[in-house]
């Protein structure tokens, strides 16, 4: 069997110190050096099929080189241009990604914080984080840095990058209200997640803003992102006998779940009545009807999270932003018509 390549074995090959071969490999110390030295080990490294042994580093510099990402469901769409976001600025800098699914459950997502915490993770990236979360403090104070994502912690210490959940809700009103719809329910998210919470705030705020008849607004709360409950609440709100023109939805998912449901009750988006969704989950722009929606920025949520990340796992003292707000955009389809 043929011994694996070390950094002296590419030291030799190259003519350069043993120590310049480990900055040249290295990509948080590679800028110190030429491109034409960092061209050549890297070339040599390729052509002795050198493989850095990682559990020497970690002892060495006391870092695993891998960080945690948690997302609250892996089977939705919105999160793989939010994990590439953030695998395009670790992966270049030597980190492996362990990527964890919550399926939204409060135990599940405490316990797998105990999992990445126990793995020696250097940081943890979390998109599925509740309003109160107890466990990321303990971590935040035991040294292991994180970066909330999508969802706010509430905890002053933790990063966090958000969308602007308020306003988008506002865009997604003034569309209907622009069609002429006054009788707008409303599938709302749970509240125990700042998005829930913060997109119910935001419709019941402009409700008084346009001035729709206190009557009017129905809201009905959704225990998961997910189609499930965008068909029960849809279902509760036929059942409710409760009249409107229009369904604003907490999320593109209850969004879809709700039409499904309206179809059985004998209508139809947007004929009978218009839907809106929020996110613009990949391939929305296929579904029947096409769906109107609010668009965030996932790729570029991901990569500022792992920007301050790294920042952070670099040198914990070091300035972050304590919030980023990344701006939204409203995407206008073919599943809002006039209201009747």
């Amino acid at each position: 069997m043929k011994a694996q390549a070390t950094l002296k074995d590419i030291a030799r090959e190259t003519g350069v110190h043993v120590s310049t071969v480990s900055r040249a490999l290295d990509p948080n110390f590679r800028h110190l050096l030429t491109s034409e030295v960092v061209g050549r080990v890297t070339a040599a490294a390729d052509a002795l099929d050198y493989r850095p042994n990682r559990i020497a580093l970690g002892l060495r510099t006391k870092r695993s080189m891998t960080v945690g990402i948690i997302i609250p469901d892996i089977a939705n769409s919105m999160f793989p241009p939010i994990v590439r976001g953030i695998e395009c600025v670790l992966e270049p800098l030597g980190y492996a990604s362990i990527i964890v699914n919550t399926d939204n459950a409060p135990e599940r997502e405490n316990r797998l914080v105990d999992v990445l915490s126990e793995r020696g993770v250097d940081g943890i990236v979390h998109a599925a984080s509740l309003r109160s979360d107890e466990k990321l403090s303990r971590i935040e104070s035991s040294g292991v840095p994180v970066v909330a994502l999508n969802r706010s912690t509430g905890i002053s210490s933790i990063p966090e990058i958000v969308h602007d959940e308020s306003y988008g809700i506002e865009l997604a009103m003034r569309h209907l209200h622009d069609f002429g719809h006054r009788r707008i329910a409303f599938i709302s998210g749970p509240p125990t997640l700042s998005t829930g919470l913060t997109r119910l705030e935001s419709f019941k705020l402009n409700c008084d803003r346009l001035r729709i008849p206190a009557e009017s607004p129905m809201i009905i709360i959704a225990e998961r992102f997910d189609e499930s409950e965008g068909k029960r609440c849809a279902e509760e709100l036929c059942r409710s006998g409760h009249p409107f023109s229009a369904v604003l939805c907490a999320n593109d998912l209850l969004a879809l779940g709700a039409i499904g449901a309206l179809k059985k009750h004998g209508l139809h988006c947007p004929d009978d009545v218009s839907v809106t969704g929020f996110n613009d989950m990949p391939a929305l722009e296929f579904a029947s009807p096409r769906l109107t929606t609010i668009r965030v920025r996932k790729f570029e949520a991901g990569r500022r999270a792992a920007e301050i990340l790294a920042s952070r796992m670099e040198d914990p003292k070091k300035p972050v932003p304590d919030r980023t707000v990344l701006p939204i955009k409203l995407i206008v389809r073919s599943s809002v018509s006039r209201a009747r």
